[in-house]
C-alpha cells in the first residue's frame, strides 16, 4: 500500500474499543485500530498523525486470523483482519468519543 494522501484514509478502519484496549488507553497511552490488510506500519503511522494530529512514537501490528463459524451442517469462515496498537508521545491523546 502506497503513502499517498488519498490512501491514508483507507488504512484505517474503525477504532477498537473493548477491555483490553481501555487498559492499554489509560495506563500506556496506546491506541488500537482495524486497520487494511496491507497496511505497513509506516502508512498507519502517517495515517494516524495525518487525521488525529498526534505525534505517534511505535507501531506494532498483528494479523488476526479468522473463526471458523458454523451454522448447523454449513461451516464457514470470519476474514483474517489486521489490527494495528499505536503509542502516542507523552502528553499525546485521541479523543475517540467526541467529549471535547
Amino acid at each position: 500500500m502506497t503513502k499517498s494522501v488519498e490512501q491514508l484514509g483507507e488504512v484505517i478502519l474503525r477504532p477498537l474499543v473493548n477491555e483490553k484496549t481501555t487498559t492499554l488507553r489509560e495506563n500506556l497511552n496506546q491506541y488500537a485500530f482495524a486497520v487494511h490488510n496491507k497496511a505497513t506500519k509506516v502508512t498507519v503511522k502517517a495515517a494516524v498523525e495525518k487525521f488525529f494530529n498526534v505525534k505517534v512514537t511505535n507501531v506494532r501490528t498483528l494479523i488476526t486470523h479468522g473463526k471458523v463459524k458454523r451454522v448447523g451442517q454449513v461451516q464457514g469462515f470470519r476474514s483474517n483482519w489486521k489490527k494495528a496498537i499505536v503509542t502516542l508521545a507523552k502528553g499525546q491523546n485521541i479523543d475517540l468519543f467526541g467529549n471535547g
